[in-house]
C-alpha cells in the first residue's frame, strides 16, 4: 500500500509568486556572472516589480503611490552623492 500522499496543486497566486521567484533567482545570477553593475541593474529590476506590486495591491488608496515615492527618494539621493 502506498502511504505518500502528493502535494496540493498550487493555486494560480501560489504558481505565480513561485515562478517570480525562481525567475529572480535566475536574473540575479546572471546579473552578478556581470559584476557589481549587472547587480545593480537586478535591483533597479526588483524595485520597480515591488514598486508595481505596492501600487496595484493598494489601487484607490493614498498610499499606492508610496513605494514609487520612496524609490524616486532613494534614487535622487543617490544620484546627488556620487555625481559630485
Amino acid at each position: 500500500m502506498d502511504t505518500t500522499t502528493a502535494a496540493a496543486p498550487l493555486t494560480g497566486e501560489e504558481r505565480r509568486a513561485h515562478n517570480r521567484a525562481v525567475h529572480r533567482e535566475q536574473r540575479m545570477a546572471a546579473s552578478a556572472a556581470r559584476g557589481p553593475a549587472g547587480i545593480a541593474s537586478a535591483w533597479a529590476d526588483e524595485a520597480r516589480a515591488v514598486a508595481r506590486q505596492w501600487q496595484s495591491a493598494r489601487a484607490g488608496t493614498d498610499a499606492a503611490d508610496d513605494a514609487w515615492n520612496d524609490l524616486a527618494t532613494t534614487l535622487a539621493n543617490y544620484c546627488q552623492r556620487y555625481a559630485r
